[in-house]
């Protein structure tokens, strides 16, 4: 059985594998009425970084866990993208729509984990 830590790992590991910067992992699980049970925020520095980071998440997801996202919002634009995980919400955004939306900010009651850059 795939546990939501391995989820999240393997969602890090598919970011990172193309560049995607900012990476932090919010932990929804003590927040009621939270729609999942952790936000995953990164960001890209263009459309086109964005849309290569959402196809090596899911790859990597779907190759190493056998998940498919339930569903995945924003490709076209791809100025933000969010993938549905059910436990895990993928949130991938250009530099300019992060700053706007600020999910960090809105969810700060949880526990927030930056990932370091690699």
């Amino acid at each position: 059985m795939i546990t939501e830590s391995q989820l999240v790992d393997t969602i890090v590991r598919g970011i990172q594998e193309k560049k995607g910067h900012g990476v932090c992992i919010i932990d929804l699980r003590q927040i009621d009425g939270a729609i999942a049970k952790y936000f995953v925020i990164c960001e890209g520095n263009s459309p086109t970084q964005v849309e290569a980071i959402t196809e090596s998440v899911s790859d990597m997801v779907r190759t190493e866990m056998g998940e498919k996202p339930v569903n995945v919002v924003g490709l076209g634009l791809s100025q933000w993208v969010a993938m549905d995980y059910v436990d895990a919400m993928v949130h991938v955004f250009v530099h300019d729509m992060r700053q706007f939306y600020d999910l960090e900010n809105l969810w700060q009651d949880a526990t927030i984990t930056d990932i370091e850059d690699v």
